[in-house]
Formats: structure tokens, sequence, C-alpha cells
């Protein structure tokens, strides 16, 4: 029988994004992409969870966890509808869901950007030119300025390495685009303004004299990849460079790494986040492959893992691996920032949380500074290209309804919050 105690400062949550809950918004990329037909169920951002209009009632579910910290995403296309036209309302909105949590003695962890942007942003060149990738700056002051009194801890880029190559490489993301060129042109940008994010952040709070120490980092899918053959065991390591290693290294010390351009760049030696953010969820087996749309190269599962709806393998263990391989690099405390399972029966939930927060406890254990476990995610949600179909939720969502009900895993969830140990 797995056992584990966590420690009293370790914090227990949950994330959601914004653009996959909230509802209601037509002025981004995703919903444009909805439109298009590229969701598997033909299901749309514009309806999701209906969050936006259920924010008190979405607390409480928060509360009956028992979490101490809860990571959410701003919606950059709410708060700027228009290039350099910001809303006042949308603004007084996130305000007001934040103050929410922190009356219910929840942290908040906020992410800057989670895969959604305006759809003016894409359409005026995004990432792929330096003066527009420049107004993401200009977002993050105005969000900062006005929300730093409330938030000291800040999510600059979720899963960057996702969303370049699923966004540019791959082209099933919005904007759609498959060049590698253009690919490697847009991961050196988002390193770049990460960097300028994370002094901002840093800045604006301290001369503002904001309460609380600040912390910022990013949220790194990261994704264990094995070789069986020594052929494999080599094409393995290059998945791991370019999906994990660049980003990785890229965000937390701005070094630009082969094959990203540096036009110019000049890096300031540094450490350019306060804790390591990872989600992670699998670990793939990788094989040689002629097919050269997907780069030579293709992910197979291990026959003897139980598998998730989507079929991914659950490799509870590869938790207490990347811990252990980034702290032993990097010597910064570790926040988990998204882990879950797809499992619309929740037959396989309950054991996925204990096993991998037991991984967890072995970690800490050992020296390694987990601080906080962040579950994925509180409700069904609009996930991605399975649009409703993918069940990662403690909460099952009625997307007809918009009923919430909980799941038999939302209260072993909830005991493990309030007891921070599993017996």
């Amino acid at each position: 029988m797995v056992t584990f105690k966590l420690n009293e400062d370790f914090l227990l949550g949950t994330a959601t994004a914004s653009v996959q809950i909230e509802g209601g918004e037509t002025k981004n990329t995703w919903y444009n992409w909805c439109e298009a037909g590229h969701i598997s169920d033909k299901s749309s951002t514009i309806t999701a969870c209906d969050h936006w209009n259920r924010v008190e009632a979405d607390t409480q579910l928060l509360k009956n966890l028992n979490v101490q910290t809860h990571r959410m995403s701003l919606e950059w296309s709410r708060i700027e509808p228009e290039v350099g036209q910001f809303s006042s309302e949308a603004l007084k909105h996130y305000r007001n869901e934040i103050q929410l949590l922190l009356d219910n003695n929840i942290k908040p962890l906020v992410t800057l950007h989670h895969f959604s942007e305006p759809q003016w942003f894409q359409d005026m060149g995004g990432w792929s030119k330096s003066d527009t990738a420049e107004l993401f700056v200009e977002f993050v002051r105005y969000v900062v300025e006005n929300l730093g009194d409330l938030v000291c801890e800040w999510v600059t880029f979720n899963e960057p390495n996702v969303y370049t190559t699923f966004g540019y490489e791959i082209g099933i993301f919005p904007p759609g685009i498959r060049n590698l060129i253009e690919a490697q042109k847009v991961k050196a940008e988002i390193i770049k303004i990460h960097v300028k994010v994370y002094d901002l952040i840093h800045t604006i709070r301290r001369e503002r004299g904001f309460k609380g120490k600040t912390m910022v980092g990013a949220a790194i899918h990261i994704r264990i990849f094995d070789g069986i053959t020594l052929v494999a065991k080599r094409i393995a390591a290059v998945a791991d460079y370019f999906f994990n290693e660049l980003f990785m290294s890229g965000i937390t010390t701005g070094t630009l790494k082969f094959p990203l351009p540096r036009n110019g760049y000049k890096n300031k030696k540094g450490t350019y986040v306060d804790f390591l953010g990872i989600n992670y969820y699998t670990r793939n087996i990788v094989e040689f492959a002629l097919d050269p749309r997907m780069y030579f190269h293709k992910l197979v599962n291990d026959r003897g893992l139980e598998k998730t709806d989507l079929g991914w393998d659950i490799y509870p263990e590869g938790i207490y691996q990347v811990c252990k391989k980034y702290f032993k690099r990097y010597k910064l405390p570790i926040y988990i920032t998204e882990n879950g399972i797809s499992d619309r029966l929740d037959n396989k939930r309950p054991e996925f949380i204990i096993s991998h927060l037991s991984y967890l406890a072995k970690a800490i254990d050992e020296g390694i500074p987990v601080k906080r476990y962040y579950h994925w995610t509180l409700m069904d949600n609009f996930e991605w290209l399975e649009g409703q179909t993918a069940n990662f939720g403690l909460f099952h969502c009625n997307f007809d309804t918009q009923e919430r009900t909980a799941r038999n895993s939302a209260a072993l969830y909830a005991k493990i919050c309030k007891e921070k140990e599993w017996r």
C-alpha cells in the first residue's frame, strides 16, 4: 500500500486556463481555430464551462477541495481587445476573481500566456516579428501594475514548447504554420520576451511597494523520451533536446541554444526564474520512422503500462525523475504546475494522484525542494483539439447544463489537501 506524508508548507492546488473554461470570448486565436473546424468534436471555446459567469460557484468548489493555491490564467484578448486599448471592465472582473481566491485563503498563481492570444496580435505578425512581440511586454506591464498588489506569483508562458511545436512546426494549433525555420525564430523571441517580462514584473512590484515575495517562472511541459535500440536512444536524445532542453535552458538562463537564431541577442548571464515550473503527464518510447511529416520519428506506448483515456502511458516515476534531473542542474525550488489524467469514468485518477504525490514525497525526502502541486484540472473543460471529449476534471462538467458534479477523486483529493498525507 502506497503511503506518503508531505510537509506542512507544501501547497496543493488545481490549475485551469482562461480560454478553456471561461466561454463567451470571440476575439482570440482559439475561437477562430474552432470556427475553422479544427476541433475533433466540433465544440468551441465560446461555450467552455461558462466560468466567466460562474466564478463564485467555482471558487466554492475550490474551497470544498481544501486547496491552498490555484493556478489560473488571464485572457489577453479580454483585457486588450484592440491593440493598445485596455478594458477596465475585464480588469475589474479579474481583480474580483483573484480577490475571491484570497478571501478564501487560496493563493493565486497567475499565468500570462496560456496558448491563447488576441487575433489582432497574430494578424500583426505575432511572435514572428520582434516589434509585435514587444506588445506582450506592454500587456504584462498593464496587468502587473493593476493586479500586482493582489498577485505576487506569476507564470509568464505556459508550455512554450508545446505552443511552438504544435503551432509552428506541426501546424495543428493556431496559427497553423508548418515551418521549421519560422518555429526557431518564434522560440527565440519567446525566450527573449520571457527574460524582459521576468525583470519587468520584479521591477514593478518592487517600485510600487507591493507586498509579498515576488516569484516569477514559466510552466514547461516536460515529457520523458526513452529509446529501446541504440538508434532510438539517439533519436530520443534529440527529441529531448528540441522539445525539453531548448526552453528549459532558455527560460531559466536566457540562453539561446542551437539552432535558435541570435540576431545580435546578447544574453546577460543570470537566472530568469524564481522556481522551476514543470507540467508532467507521461513518458514516450521513441522509434525511428520514415515519415518526413513527423521529422523521421514516432512516439509509441509502453505495452506494460496502464493508459489514460487519451492513450498516454501512466508513468508516475517520471515525475520524480524530472524533479531530480532539473534540481540537480539548477538548484531551484520546483512547482509541479500541472499533472493530471483524462479519465471519464474516474477509475484510474485516484491511484494516479496518490502515486504521483508519493513520488514527490520521495523527492522531498531526498532534499529536492518541491514546493507545489497543481492538479490539472478542476473540472472538465475545453481540452484543445479534443474539445469537450477529454475528461481531466475532478468535477464532471455537463456542457449543456453547466452542472458540475464531483467525481469520487474529488473527495480523495480534498482529503489529501486537508491532511497533507495518505495512509
